[in-house]
């Protein structure tokens, strides 16, 4: 019975942040545009390689696309600490939503150029590079209380991971039955209900810097308190191992899907759906987990279980294998990027976390960028097995890395609470 009770007082747990009334705001608006954003993530990745027909350059343009995110991250992160995160993420999101319909118009009308993709999809990571640390910023100006945070992170995980399981099917349908256009459509159309919900929103966030400050002067201040910490350094240093080497296998996923169990949109949409399966059960069981000692052991296991999926993955020539050894690498993902994500908010200063989540994205989403570009050739070069095989290996050592080498405290610093 004792066992039965807690796991009931955990899983309550897990919807804690759903009591405050802007964080519901929050997610049910972000439920029906992330559907939308993976729909599109699909179409864009068959899109290249319909148009390209190469693994290595499907790498390429991935590149193309997401280099944005990874050079203006750290300056949108001052950024984050200074403008109004509400109205920024308003205007991010209409930008989103004419970058989809432009898409949606071009495909449909049947105009589509591999440059449009790349101007197109590098539009879209610059606005991404603003949007994200701000939104991850921003979930903490939605709560209350601080001590919902773990609950609002996994919450939000265990959303883009439900959504990464129903867009891509929606999509698969699509794309086999109508073409990708209509996914660019109705993602597009997706952003109306966030920027309504936006608005509703009564959220007062707090400008913490001067906003007439020397932006490079205030980047300097954050990167000398991120590498000054060995916690927040050591975190920023596995973050960024496992998304350049063991994130990139989803930039793989259209070849997977057509030369080794060879199918189509489907199949692909099948394939992200069993991590996005993964990636909620690992929510699901990190909320409930995730008191600050134990995001010690759940950063690094999480690598680690990462690392032994992609090497069983590698094996996989079959659709079931692939779909168990998949649905591992989403509990992994989730436990190395939530946890790590946790850890940076709670033990940054507030004046700062702005700045820290904007390393964070850099080192997360900055990172995708090169690793599809690895990836792409190491495919072209190796076999897609070799490089699941490597990647595995890369994550298991990062996770043995973090618990070797990084200090953690018994406690965070209470001022940063």
């Amino acid at each position: 019975m004792s066992s039965s009770s807690g796991f009931i007082k955990n899983l309550k747990y897990s919807f804690r942040a759903l009591h405050h009334r802007n964080y519901q705001l929050f997610f049910f608006g972000q439920g029906v545009s992330l559907i939308g954003t993976w729909m599109q993530r699909i179409a864009m990745s068959w899109l290249i390689y319909q148009l390209t027909g190469s693994a290595f350059l499907l790498g390429v343009v991935t590149f193309l696309n997401q280099i944005p995110t990874f050079l203006l991250a750290p300056i949108a992160g001052v950024y984050a600490d200074r403008w109004d995160r509400k109205k920024t993420l308003i205007i991010t999101q209409a930008l989103s939503m004419i970058q989809a319909l432009a898409l949606a118009i071009l495909v449909l009308g049947g105009w589509i150029q591999v440059w449009h993709v790349v101007v197109l999809g590098s539009f879209l990571g610059i606005i991404n590079a603003f949007d994200i640390p701000i939104r991850q910023t921003f979930i903490r100006d939605l709560l209350e209380d601080p001590a919902d945070l773990p609950s609002a992170i996994a919450l939000n995980s265990s959303l883009m991971n439900g959504a990464r399981i129903v867009g891509p099917s929606i999509a698969g349908i699509l794309i086999s039955l109508v073409g990708e256009g209509i996914c660019f459509l109705l993602n597009g159309l997706s952003y109306i209900g966030v920027i309504w919900i936006l608005y509703q929103m009564k959220v007062h966030s707090k400008k913490l810097t001067n906003p007439k400050g020397n932006v490079w002067q205030d980047l300097r201040a954050g990167s000398t308190y991120a590498f000054q910490d060995p916690l927040i350094k050591g975190t920023l240093i596995s973050v960024t191992i496992v998304s350049l080497v063991g994130m990139s296998y989803t930039v793989l996923m259209p070849a997977v899907a057509a030369e080794i169990l060879q199918g189509g949109p489907q199949t692909l949409g099948i394939l992200m759906g069993a991590v996005g399966v993964g990636a909620i059960l690992g929510a699901i069981i990190f909320s409930s987990l995730s008191t600050f000692q134990r995001l010690r052991k759940i950063i690094p296991y999480g690598a680690i279980l990462m690392g032994i999926s992609l090497i069983l993955f590698a094996q996989a020539n079959h659709l079931i294998g692939s779909i168990l050894t998949l649905t591992a690498i989403g509990v992994g993902q989730i436990f190395q990027m939530g946890a790590s994500n946790t850890l940076l908010q709670t033990i940054s200063a507030p004046a700062m976390r702005g700045r820290i989540m904007s390393f964070y994205t850099m080192a997360f989403m900055g990172m995708a960028p090169f690793g599809a570009f690895l990836s792409g050739s190491l495919a072209s070069l190796f076999g897609l097995s070799a490089t699941f095989i490597l990647s595995g290996i890369t994550c298991i050592l990062s996770g043995l890395f973090f618990l070797r080498y990084v200090p953690f405290p018994k406690k965070p610093p209470i001022e940063n609470q």
